[in-house]
């Protein structure tokens, strides 16, 4: 493989903080841009990054400062880039003021670009960049530059990046960094462009720069691996103008396990550079982004799940740990015991295979209402299933109705089953549980002429640890004469959860009642 054979170790430059930036809707501040260059840098060790445009602004000017600050006390100052234009060194002095010792010079790509948008020629353009090579010199500034457009002008005007390249390939400019500014390439036409540029130009440092408007930015950077670019850009997320740009953790695992091309990036760190951007940006990673996104770990299907206890068969080399994250086994529907036996296994619990089965059957319930409940949820499930069974039901639930109208009191209608003989009640109430309960009390004193227990306390909580809100849990204290009774209900319903406490209440005072209670 040609990319394997020539550059083994390839450049990755992140420009998070510049093309990034420049996704509709963020700006980050000053110290959030030194957060990110930090974590970059150090946690990530990227070999270069783009923080900002030159000339933009005086918030940007005061985070780039900031970043070069940092980055020169740790020793990483040539690290750090910034783009800036041809436009007779006010950008190469603008990024003097800063601190900064990188240019990323942007010139026209294609002829189009040069004429219709500089009104210059060809050899005009040269000549303005020379000058500003000049400068930079002067000023002790690195210039890479990029060919703005250079995919369109590879398709419409390649003799004109060929003569731009003539005229500058011999200059102190270090890096040649190619877009695909418009995202309209496929992997085919990379393979071929790169291989013109690099027959034409082989000791030149290639970048290559894609964008993601087909979606394809992730297979057009690895192309220009293949063959022979040295250096690819990304950015966190894969934020950019339009539909992004390629993905820094997407770019990094391929890389690594498709091509065994070697980067100096840390994986263990990804995940947690992501979660940042995506806090300071306000865009979200979508839940199936790969590497980072909050479902690529966690295994659905039972079936799954006994495949992994059985010697890791639905693994693949994209193992959590790798990246600083852990397998999860959703419970849900669709779970199965494998899961749930698996999520036991990692909280130290144990059920036999009867309890197993009442806990499987109560998360398929619950897993049909809600589409995921959490490890974290299951200490819980396990103690409202088992803790809770009593030997016999004296009352039963047969069916219950609450509905709740606007301007109106809710109403309930309920059937219930005690000591083997069912009942039927309606009643309003100030809330739908109110009316519920006040349905029962109607039932034991016409029914059964007896007393019934007085709600002391009432009160709703998510499970502690929860992380999901597929379960709530209602704890109700209840007064008998001199004796409280407290009970617990956990389901994904609030007024569900405080009628099962009511029940387990109602079983607990008929057993209390009962003449062959002690």
């Amino acid at each position: 493989m040609e990319g394997r054979l020539t550059h083994p170790l390839i450049e990755i430059m992140d420009s998070t903080l510049r093309d990034g930036e420049q996704t509709s809707g963020v700006s980050f501040l000053p110290h959030e841009k030194l957060m990110i260059a930090r974590m970059l840098i150090e946690d990530i060790n990227v070999d270069r990054i783009e923080v900002a445009s030159a000339r933009v602004s005086q918030t940007d000017k005061e985070a780039v400062k900031l970043v070069c600050r940092y980055a020169e006390r740790i020793g990483m100052l040539n690290k750090v880039e910034v783009l800036g234009f041809v436009d007779g060194n006010l950008s190469l002095d603008w990024i003097d003021s800063c601190g900064c010792k990188n240019i990323n010079l942007l010139a026209k790509g294609s002829l189009r670009h040069c004429k219709l948008q500089l009104y210059k020629t060809p050899d005009e353009h040269v000549e303005d960049i020379l000058r500003s090579l000049d400068y930079a010199d002067k000023l002790g500034i690195g210039v890479n530059i990029y060919l703005e457009d250079w995919s369109s002008g590879m398709q419409d005007s390649p003799e004109y990046i060929y003569h731009l390249m003539e005229r500058l390939s011999n200059t102190n400019i270090k890096r040649f960094m190619l877009p695909d500014t418009l995202g309209i390439t496929n992997p085919l036409q990379v393979i071929e462009f790169f291989r013109k540029m690099r027959k034409r130009f082989p000791d030149v440092h290639f970048d290559f720069h894609a964008h993601n408007d087909y979606d394809l930015a992730v297979s057009n950077s690895l192309a220009a691996v293949l063959c022979g670019a040295k250096g690819i850009h990304v950015t966190v997320n894969g934020l950019g103008e339009r539909c992004g740009n390629a993905p820094l953790a997407s770019v990094q695992v391929i890389l690594k396990d498709q091509f065994r091309a070697r980067t100096n990036i840390k994986e263990d760190k990804l995940n947690d550079v992501s979660r940042l951007v995506e806090e300071y940006s306000g865009i979200a990673i979508a839940p199936n982004q790969p590497i980072v996104g909050d479902n690529v770990f966690t295994q659905v299907a039972g079936v799954h799940a006994d495949g992994d206890n059985k010697d890791n068969l639905y693994c693949n080399p994209l193992v959590p740990e790798r990246f600083g994250r852990s397998r999860e086994y959703a419970l849900g529907k669709n779970s199965g015991k494998a899961n749930i036996a698996l999520n036991l296994q990692k909280l130290g619990l144990e059920l036999t295979p009867e309890q197993m089965a009442k806990v499987t059957q109560r998360i398929t319930e619950l897993g049909e209402r809600k589409e995921i409940v959490t490890q974290d949820d299951l200490p819980y499930i396990v103690n409202d299933v088992l803790k809770h069974t009593t030997p016999e039901e004296k009352v039963k639930l047969i069916s219950y109705m609450v509905t709740s109208t606007y301007g109106l009191k809710p109403i309930a209608s309920i059937k219930v089953e005690i000591g083997g003989k069912q009942y039927a009640s309606e009643s309003t109430g100030d809330g739908q549980y109110d009316a519920f309960v006040k349905a029962l009390r109607k039932i034991y004193k016409k029914y059964l002429d007896r007393t019934f227990p007085i709600l002391a306390n009432y009160a709703v909580t998510i499970p502690p640890g929860g992380r999901t809100d597929a379960l709530v849990q209602t704890v109700i204290t209840w007064r008998n004469g001199d004796k409280m009774i407290r009970t617990r209900g956990l389901d994904a319903d609030q007024t569900e959860a405080a009628i099962k406490a009511t029940l387990r209440m109602l079983n607990i005072f008929e057993e209390q009642s009962s003449p062959s209670s002690p």
